[in-house]
This record gives structure tokens, C-alpha cells and sequence, in this order.
């Protein structure tokens, strides 16, 4: 089929941080430049900023469905393009972004066509950072730039030439990466998802902003008042400031403080010869450490005249596995809810009751907990929330087979009861014999399914419950007896990814299989999705003993280089994908039956539905199906029907 590869340039006033729905909706929005090249023919660019426009073919090809559309990330210029074509389809596009990711590359056109190795003449053009934030953005009015808040082609010509070159440039290195990776090009299903997650953006979630504001005004009441009494007691121009305070610290108490981050001060909370000034000012510290807000300031900063935010879930965010990823504000790491007065606390600050709710609640803690309650539904629906439960831990069951677990999720039994009575064994119940071991056995099921030891159940809370790591060491010895086929599903899957990099031949462990294609290991899941590790080979890990590297983001350096893993390693990326697979499964289903998604968080689904229509146990029905790909799979899920966001 024919494409057409596409690059555009743009001015808004509004940040492209808050979402390209808040982008566009700015007075000013514009699109400056639009380049494209159809197949392999030479970039054309049209300068829409100096009056030129669109020749006809162009026009027709974005219309024609014998023409697929590409651009990297080509949601942004699908968004941008809609205000000049309102009608544009947005199933004729291919994202050349998801592309890279599916195939295991990290985000960013250029940092893309650096990991794949172009020659200079396809790679991104790095003048193109300063040039858009010349042109793209306002400027701030100054005397030599004859104080005007806009850069335009005539205030310098010889830049605006230099970036119709970029923009060019942008499409040649778009079209050679996908030309390089189109063999392995995400299946119909995934395109599918794709324009599911455009939809999902584009209808955004509704915010409630009278709650935002009195969220934010109550912080700063609060936080000044704070302020004020750590002032009242140090006698300190800023108590805020760690040099000062560490100074009068030691001047107070006789200790030389190395930090004030907030494990030094628990600690020093802890000592019971502390004064009484000193420990109310390191109360105080702690309480202004609190970040109880940065949520409510991002929805307040990207809402749109719609009263609502969007452009909140970045598809294929993780690459390799697939899983959505946040972006704008960031839902997937909101504070539960633990308040059993919940609707009460919600309705004070609702109600700008500041006083009162400063009397009956801890004022950081309790803004922190009823940030996912800003997130409403419109007037007239409500939210239908369904998460599915134990996902991960149902799916490494039946890859592997370890037929106990699956019984007990079939028979609705509590896992972390069967794992612990599996481990100890000896009878657990949740409120009755060994009830305390079930805690181990939660740990353990958390932290062990992907060959977990000692520092994987420190990571899940272990470390909290007071236990040595002799202990710890024979809660994973116990667990791994416990569960015998997801061990050896680690060392098959291990030995079956060495045995496809040395000669090149498929393998299997179980249900997923391995396969090289351009030199890349491909993982097939039961789906039929491939997660690809780019450039494997094995060598002599640190250790001496054998192992698989490959080519990929370095984790807490964020850089592209060789990267080292293991059976438990793969099989954690092929529980998660799979997983994936399960929620993005429910989510067509859904979608097809009428139920609008708004959100999805993890494996949970926020659905905004009219009142009276649908039902939370149909969604459920609905969830819980079976695919022919994961026949046998014991899913099960709940959930709760609410007007605004929570967790139950």
C-alpha cells in the first residue's frame, strides 16, 4: 500500500506538556509547517505561516484509504490536523513511534535512529530543539527583541529556512526507521487498540475544579500557617531552608546533621529525649515535606474548556510488554484511599470548609488521599469501575501449570492463605488458624513469581516486618518448593531463549515460544504478540556463568546499551504482556458492547456510563470472558459504581 510519511510545525501559547487536546485548544494554535514525501520520493514542504497551502493531491491523500498515513508519533499531527479537517480518519494512520516501541526501541525520533545506528544524513537534526522553542512557543518580551511575545518567519529568515530543512529532516529519519522495522509491524488487533486508545484521550475524564481550587488553597493556608509557627519557635528567617534549620538542630540538641530528608527525620522523631521545640519544628519539617498537591496542580494546568482533561495514557508506553504508560497526570501512581469517612472529607473541601476540615483531618495526608476523587463523571453518568484481581499471579500459574494455584482461584479461595499453608504446611485462614503467616504468604506471592529472593521480598515490605534475611531466605526457599513448575517454567524458558540465540531455531517453554527474525530474539505469546530483545547474545556475565544480553534501555541510567537478564527476567516480561493482552481483550469487548472508557489504570477499567444504563456486573461478564488464546484462565474481577474516581 502507498504511504504517506508526514511532518508538521506548530505555534501555541499552551504547553505540549499538558496534553495536545490542551495544545490545540489555545486561541493562537497554528499549524507553521507541513512536510511530507510520499513512498521514497523526495520531502515536500508547504510554509502554511507564509500562505501556502496544501496542493490537491495532498488533500485527496489524506482522505484516501489506499493510503496510509504515517507520522512519528502521529497522534499529535492527527490532533493538529483535525482543526483544518475536522473529518480526518483516523484509522488510515500508522504510528512510526509505536512502531519503535513494539519493537523494543526506547521513545524519541532521534533516539531511535541513533540506537539503530543510521549514517548522519538519517539522523534527527539537533538545531531542531532551539529552532522550536524560537518559533513554537511564545518569547518573552525584551528590548532587544523589540518587545514582541512571538518569533515570526520575518523576525529571521535565515533560522525559519533552517527549519523547514529540520522539518524535512524529521520525515526522512521517520520513514528510514519504519522502513527498518516494518517487518515486524503490530498485528490488526493492535492497530485496533490503537485507535481505541485515540478515542479514549480524545473523550478525557471531567475534573471537579471547585475541589481543585479549595485543594490548593487549602495547602497554601496550611503550609503558611506551618510556616509561621516553625518561624514563632526558631526565631529562623527561613525554617524551610535545611542549612538553617540543621544549624539550629545542632545548636538545640548537640548533633551534627549530615540530612533533614525524611528518613533522618523518623529517626530523630524516634529519640524520647528530644525537646519540645525541637520536635514539634521536626514535626512541622515532615508535615512541609509532604507533596500533597502536584496532582491537583496538573489537572488544574491541563484542563480544557470542556472541563476535562485528556492525552492522560500513552499506548505501548512500556516498550516490549506493551502496558500504558501515564503521561500529563500521572494516574498510576495515585494514593489509595484509606478514609472510612470518606464522602464526608471529600464534601468539607468541596465545600471550601477549610476550618473545619483542618480540625478533623491531617491536611496533607488527607489532600493526598482524595486526589483520584477530582476525577468525576459528567452530570447525568457515573463511573463504572472494574479491576481484575491477582491478574499477574492467575497468568504465571497457568503459563506455567502449577495446577494448586489455579484450583484456588478457581474455587475463589484467598492465595496468600493456600500459598502460606503450601509453604508451612499447616491449615491458614485469613481470621483463624496460622492467621499469622499469612502475611509471608502474601509477600511471598508477590515477590517470588519471577525468581525473587531476599532483596525482591525487602522491595514488597518484607524488611518492615522485622524479618532476618535468614528468615527471608527460608520464606523463598519454602515458596519455591511450594511451587514447583513456575521454577522449572524459569529454567525452561532460560534455557529455551539460549538455545533459539545460539542456533537460530525456534523453541518452546510451555505456551510461549522463541524464535530470531533480523536478528532479534522474538518471545510469541499465546496472543500471537511478539516482545522483541533487540541484538541478543550470550557471554560470561560477572558471575562466570553464562547468560543472555541484549541491546536496551539501561535501567536507572536511562541510556541505550547491554542490557542482562535471566529466566525469571523473561518470564516476568511475558506475564505482564500477557496480562496486557487480557486487559486490552476486556477493552474491545467493552468498547463493542457500548460501554465508554474514560480510564484504565493498571489492570482496572474506569467506564462513564449514563445512569440507569449498564451494570457493574455486566461489565464484570463482560471482563471476565475467555479468549481462545487463554482458555482455562481463572479470571475474576469487581469493582464498584461511583460518581467520582476512588479506590474501593
Amino acid at each position: 500500500m502507498k504511504t504517506l510519511a508526514i511532518d508538521i510545525e506548530t505555534y501555541s501559547s499552551n504547553d505540549i506538556k499538558c496534553g495536545v487536546h490542551y495544545y490545540v485548544a489555545a486561541p493562537d494554535f497554528e499549524i507553521l509547517l507541513f512536510a511530507c514525501a510520499f513512498d521514497d520520493e523526495p520531502v515536500k514542504i508547504f510554509d502554511f505561516a507564509q500562505g501556502e497551502e496544501l496542493p490537491d493531491e495532498v488533500r485527496r491523500a489524506l482522505f484516501d484509504p489506499e493510503i496510509t498515513k504515517t507520522a512519528y508519533n502521529a497522534v499529535f499531527e492527527i490532533t493538529c490536523l483535525k482543526t483544518m479537517f475536522p473529518e480526518l480518519p483516523d484509522e488510515q494512520w500508522e504510528c512510526t513511534s509505536v512502531l519503535g516501541l513494539y519493537n523494543s526501541y526506547p521513545a524519541g525520533l532521534g533516539v531511535v535512529a541513533k540506537a539503530l545506528g543510521f549514517p548522519e544524513d538519517k539522523q534527527k537534526d539537533t538545531r531542531g530543539k532551539a529552532l522550536i522553542k524560537y518559533f513554537c512557543s511564545p518569547v518573552k518580551a525584551t528590548k532587544s527583541n523589540d518587545f514582541r511575545t512571538r518569533n515570526m518567519p520575518s523576525d529571521a529568515p535565515d533560522k525559519w529556512e533552517t527549519f523547514k530543512d529540520y522539518c524535512c529532516q524529521d520525515v526522512i529519519v521517520e520513514r528510514a526507521i519504519r522502513e527498518r522495522l516494518i517487518n515486524n509491524k503490530p498485528s490488526d488487533t493492535e492497530h485496533e487498540l490503537w485507535l481505541l486508545d485515540r478515542r479514549i484521550n480524545d473523550i478525557g475524564i471531567m475534573v471537579d475544579m471547585d475541589l481543585i481550587r479549595n485543594a490548593m488553597e487549602l495547602d497554601e493556608g496550611h503550609r503558611n500557617k506551618l510556616m509561621l509557627e516553625a518561624m514563632s519557635i526558631t526565631r529562623l528567617s527561613n525554617p524551610n531552608s535545611v542549612a538553617q534549620l540543621k544549624s539550629w538542630i545542632t545548636e538545640r540538641t548537640g548533633k551534627e546533621l549530615s540530612s533533614l530528608d525524611a528518613e533522618a527525620v523518623n529517626e530523630m522523631l524516634s529519640d524520647g529525649e528530644l525537646s519540645d521545640d525541637v520536635r514539634r519544628v521536626l514535626e512541622i519539617r515532615k508535615q512541609l515535606g509532604k507533596t500533597s498537591i502536584k496532582k491537583y496542580e496538573a489537572m488544574a494546568k491541563s484542563v480544557c474548556p470542556d472541563g476535562r482533561i485528556h492525552d492522560i495514557f500513552q499506548f505501548y508506553g512500556a516498550a516490549r510488554t506493551g502496558r500504558w504508560s501515564g503521561r500529563n497526570v500521572q494516574l498510576h501512581n495515585l494514593r489509595r484511599n484509606s478514609l472510612e469517612d470518606l464522602d464526608d472529607a471529600r464534601g468539607l473541601l468541596q465545600g471550601g470548609e477549610a476550618e473545619i476540615f483542618s480540625l478533623l483531618y491531617d491536611v496533607p495526608d488527607t489532600l493526598s488521599q482524595l486526589v483520584r476523587t477530582a476525577l468525576i463523571a459528567a452530570p447525568g453518568k457515573r463511573f463504572i469501575v472494574a479491576d481484575f484481581s491477582a491478574i499477574e499471579a492467575r497468568v504465571i500459574a497457568w503459563m506455567a501449570g502449577e495446577e494448586w494455584q489455579l484450583e484456588t482461584y478457581r474455587k475463589g479461595g484467598d492465595i496468600y492463605c493456600q500459598t502460606a499453608s503450601a509453604m508451612f504446611k499447616v491449615p491458614v485462614e485469613k481470621n483463624g488458624a496460622n492467621h499469622e503467616l499469612r502475611q509471608k504468604g502474601k509477600i511471598a506471592t508477590l515477590a517470588c513469581g519471577y525468581q525473587g529472593g531476599i532483596g525482591a521480598l525487602k522491595a514488597m515490605g518484607a524488611a518492615k516486618m522485622g524479618l532476618t534475611d535468614e528468615e527471608l531466605s527460608e520464606i523463598v526457599k519454602k515458596w519455591r518448593e511450594s511451587n514447583p513448575h513456575i521454577v522449572q517454567f524459569w529454567k525452561d524458558t532460560e534455557t529455551a531463549a539460549m538455545r533459539t540465540i545460539s542456533n537460530g531455531k525456534p523453541h518452546k517453554a510451555r505456551c510461549i515460544s522463541f524464535s530470531m527474525m533480523d536478528g532479534n530474539l522474538l518471545l510469541t505469546l499465546p496472543t500471537g504478540r511478539s516482545l522483541v530483545y533487540v541484538s541478543p547474545r550470550i557471554e560470561k556475565n560477572k558471575f562466570d556463568i553464562r547468560s543472555i544480553t541484549y541491546k536496551g534501555l539501561r535501567q536507572g541510567m536511562n541510556s541505550w546499551g547491554d542490557v542482562e537478564t535471566y529466566g525469571g527476567s523473561i518470564v516476568e516480561n511475558a506475564v505482564q504482556a500477557f496480562a496486557r493482552d487480557c486487559l486490552a481483550a476486556a477493552m474491545l469487548r467493552l468498547d463493542a458492547a457500548g460501554y465508554n472508557i474514560v480510564m484504565h489504570v493498571h489492570d482496572e477499567v474506569i467506564i462513564e456510563k449514563e445512569q440507569g444504563e449498564g451494570s457493574l456486573d455486566d461489565v464484570i461478564r463482560i471482563m471476565t470472558q475467555n479468549e481462545e488464546w487463554n482458555e482455562g484462565l481463572p479470571l475474576d474481577a469487581a469493582g464498584f459504581e461511583s460518581t467520582y474516581y476512588k479506590k474501593d
